[in-house]
């Protein structure tokens, strides 16, 4: 019976140690800014303490820096990729439907784009752009070389309609040739009658500018006809070959805009 009462009274002694010990620690972690030293309960304590002060100060920075859901990140992207897909199944629907006027407004985009970059590339910083000249070049691109082109590649896949390699560089032949050299005097001879020159002057400039301007399409076209006409749909050629024309059509701008040959 005595033993029973001793003990009762060592367990109430260790009980009230225990939560003297726990209200201690608390009481540190909550008043000091240092880890206190002392039981391993208490150290405990005190980390967690500080931990969920950090949280409470910092909730909306921390939400800020959460990663978005999978969920959103692919519907997003699906969403980009379908809207490029529309874009395009529209552009080919139009090509398919209205071939001419599609590829007309597709190469006077380009031939405004290209003359434009020839202006920022050749005229001084100050000087201001010629946006007649910009007009020009978009013209002849929608109504003359667009409407063109189609028909052009038609003929050819009519003619030639093989897509070996002895075929394509028949092809190849025939636009350095033909098409080609056609097409540059028109272009020189449009842009000079819209600057006002008279048919001298057109005659001169041409003399001047045409066999440099064929010589130099011989190193650039035969590589891009062959790309054309070897793997490219026949409805798609006069796109690509708009696209491949970007470059030879900043070349060719700036040829166009030279200054007329005195007579």
């Amino acid at each position: 019976m005595i033993a029973g009462i001793v003990i009762n009274g060592i367990k109430k002694v260790q009980r009230s140690n225990q939560m003297y010990n726990f209200f201690k620690g608390k009481y540190y972690c909550n008043s000091v800014s240092e880890p206190i030293t002392g039981s391993p309960v208490s150290r405990k304590l005190y980390n967690q303490v500080q931990q969920s002060k950090a949280y409470s100060r910092f909730p909306q920075k921390v939400k800020e820096f959460e990663l978005p859901s999978p969920s959103i990140v692919s519907s997003t992207l699906s969403s980009t990729a379908s809207s490029r897909i529309g874009l395009v199944s529209w552009y080919l629907g139009m090509v398919k439907s209205r071939p001419i006027i599609t590829k007309g407004v597709t190469c006077g985009l380009i031939y405004t784009a290209a003359d434009l970059s020839s202006q920022t590339i050749a005229k001084p910083f100050s000087e201001p752009y010629d946006f007649v000249r910009t007009l020009r070049m978009a013209g002849y691109g929608m109504l003359i070389l667009g409407p063109s082109l189609h028909f052009w590649f038609n003929f050819v896949s009519k003619t030639l309609p093989k897509r070996d390699t002895v075929t394509t560089l028949k092809k190849i032949v025939l636009g350095q040739t033909i098409y080609g050299p056609i097409m540059t005097v028109v272009f020189f001879s449009v842009n000079a009658v819209l600057q006002g020159e008279s048919g001298a002057e057109v005659v001169a400039r041409l003399k001047r500018d045409l066999i440099p301007t064929l010589l130099s399409g011989v190193m650039y076209w035969p590589v891009c006809d062959f790309i054309t006409f070897k793997f490219i749909p026949v409805h798609l050629q006069p796109l690509v070959s708009n696209g491949f024309s970007y470059l030879w059509t900043i070349y060719m701008t700036y040829m166009a805009s030279r200054e007329k040959v005195s007579t």
